[in-house]
């Protein structure tokens, strides 16, 4: 989150100094507000505009964070608004000038947060000559108790995952990490602490979870909330947090190849991709692949639920004989960009940024230069071969092939019907589900489809409500559904694209995926790549959407199991490249 919802300000206490010219312009002077994050968390802001003969500077303060003279950017200032940005955050802040009021909001990540400021000087002059004094600073607190190392178990419909939860003191105020044990994701981190005698309360933004608890001693009783779903967490003190779990198939070093890190540049979108190129040995030309990851913000190994499928797929094709290209998305780990504003279209053209990058170095043989993309990245793939006669093959794991409105109606179908709902319960759902899609695929303003989606909320069943304000309410989903990610996948029919395919296709499907089901979806790729020459697309008995060897197939399954990806697909996968790869 940004610095003005959560730590990282710069703690630096100097203000800027305002002009000293007597002609100063209405809007020089110190402006404050209130940042609403949530229902519980309200975080003071503070804007100061000050105008030179260069132009206009401004800066931020966030008391309640210590946080202070945070620099802006691209500061534009007229008698009717003011627009600066944060890139270190990265927000921005956009506003209508109502007289002594700034009606604007801030920006984070693809976010709306309402912000208005007021004058905090009875005039720009008294602003301009005399700053008011800043408040007193309230750093945030959480009850002294609850520093430490603390750890234990979520119940997910029998699954066990073991959480570990470190709160440590900081010159700013306080800091959290969350460690998932089972998952083996590590420092995942704490947006906001906020306490109120012995309740504490986090927010961790990036995995859409929080957590309310009471401190009490050496034990911590709470809620542990993610994505509209609700589980009891109780947590104990240790020293002894326990380790994570070990994934046989990831490669073990020495490696019998090169590792070369490496730099994209989409200048187009501001952004530099940072990646991984392993090279089989010798001199080459070496055919190559991109590798096109799915939804979410994803490192080059496309972590999650404690595998790494992309560092295991790459160590494999490397070992057949292909260079293999792997990057972080824009705007997550080590690449610059901003993630939260970017939509299936933007990760193309960073996609196709990767090839071309590729085709240009010397040991790479520049026809011979495939993708191979993993579910919304098989989209990603097919897409970026239908724009570009540089790819030479594509491979779509768990790629979809019906819109994405129809991906997640198929998705939540599935998770409900497997949750013990009834046929005509999961129509209910998806009636008001369609009537938000159509909203969604408009082209209506996002105010105007946040006021229709708030009609659509508010019609909903009682226990349907409820369920939904245990994860936050209304605020939350709307951002989330009104991001321009969601807004453009919802509308993205892949079938347009792979009907212009001229180019070897290789589409598998895991008989147990339940996020792209095989049923639905390879029927429509036989029929959208009826026309192409070289095709071959196959459902893979007992697999899941990571290709795992499964039981169920349910998402709480993948921590579960040992494998990250099955040996025969990795065989499969590699040989059918490394044949298109010469």
């Amino acid at each position: 989150m940004p610095c003005l919802l959560a730590g990282g300000c710069a703690t630096g206490k100097a203000r800027p100094a305002a002009s000293a010219s007597a002609a100063v312009p209405p809007l020089a002077g110190t402006w404050q507000g209130v940042l609403d994050v949530d229902a519980t968390t309200h975080l003071r802001a503070i804007l100061h505009l000050v105008h030179a003969a260069s132009g206009w500077t401004a800066t931020f303060d966030s008391p309640d964070q210590s946080g202070f003279g945070i620099p802006a950017r691209n500061v534009l200032v007229d008698a009717a608004r003011v627009h600066a940005e944060v890139p270190d955050v990265p927000f921005t802040y956009d506003a209508s000038v109502d007289g002594n009021r700034l009606l604007g909001t801030l920006s984070w990540k693809g976010r709306p947060f309402a912000l208005n400021l007021a004058r905090r000087a009875a005039s720009a002059q008294a602003a301009a000559a005399t700053p008011t004094p800043v408040p007193p600073i309230v750093p945030p607190t959480v009850p002294p108790s609850a520093e430490g190392i603390w750890s234990g178990a979520l119940d997910i419909n029998g699954i066990r995952l073991r959480l570990v939860l470190k709160i440590r003191h900081v010159a700013t105020g306080w800091a959290a990490t969350l460690d998932s044990i089972d998952q083996n994701v590590r420092d995942i981190p704490v947006d906001t602490v906020t306490a109120a005698g012995d309740e504490l309360k986090l927010t961790l933004g990036r995995i859409n979870g929080t957590y309310k608890g009471r401190v009490a001693g050496d034990k911590m009783s709470g809620t542990w909330t993610q994505n509209g779903q609700s589980w009891p967490l109780d947590l104990s003190r240790t020293d002894h947090p326990p380790g994570t779990v070990a994934r046989p198939q990831e490669p073990k070093r020495p490696l019998p190849y090169r590792e070369l890190e490496l730099l994209v540049e989409n200048r187009a979108a501001g952004a530099t991709l940072a990646c991984t190129l392993t090279e089989p040995p010798g001199a080459g030309p070496f055919g190559a692949v991109v590798m096109a990851t799915g939804s979410g913000p994803q490192d080059r190994d496309e972590a999650l639920m404690g595998h790494r499928p992309f560092l295991v797929l790459a160590d494999a094709l490397t070992r057949a004989g292909v260079a293999v290209l792997r990057c972080d998305d824009r705007g997550v780990a080590k690449s610059t960009g901003t993630y939260g504003t970017a939509t299936t279209m933007d990760f193309v053209d960073d996609t196709l940024a990767e090839v071309a990058a590729l085709r240009m170095r010397p040991e790479i043989a520049p026809a011979h230069v495939g993708i191979v993309g993993h579910s919304e990245g098989g989209e990603i793939a097919a897409i970026a071969a239908a724009k570009s006669k540089e790819v030479a093959f594509i491979v779509m794991l768990a790629g979809p092939a019906v819109p994405g409105d129809q991906t997640l109606d198929l998705q939540r179908g599935w998770a409900e019907k497997a949750a013990g709902a009834t046929d005509q319960a999961v129509a209910e759902s998806k009636k008001y589900w369609d009537q938000a899609f159509v909203i969604l695929k408009s082209d209506k303003e996002t105010g105007v489809a946040e006021r229709e989606l708030r009609a659509i909320y508010d019609g909903l069943p009682a226990g349907d409500r409820a369920q939904l304000e245990q994860a936050g309410g209304f605020g939350p989903l709307a951002r989330k559904l009104l991001s321009p990610w969601m807004r453009g996948f919802i509308a993205l029919d892949p079938r347009p694209y792979l009907a212009r395919l001229k180019v070897p296709v290789l589409a598998l499907n895991g008989e147990l995926d339940r996020q792209v089901l095989p049923r639905e979806n390879l029927p429509e790729m036989k029929k959208a790549l009826r026309h192409d020459a070289d095709v071959t697309v196959r459902e893979l008995p007992g697999l899941n959407h990571l290709f795992q060897t499964a039981k169920t197939g349910a998402v709480t399954e993948y921590a579960q199991l040992d494998e990250t990806m099955s040996p025969a697909v990795l065989k499969l996968v590699s040989d059918w490249v490394a044949r298109h790869a010469k």
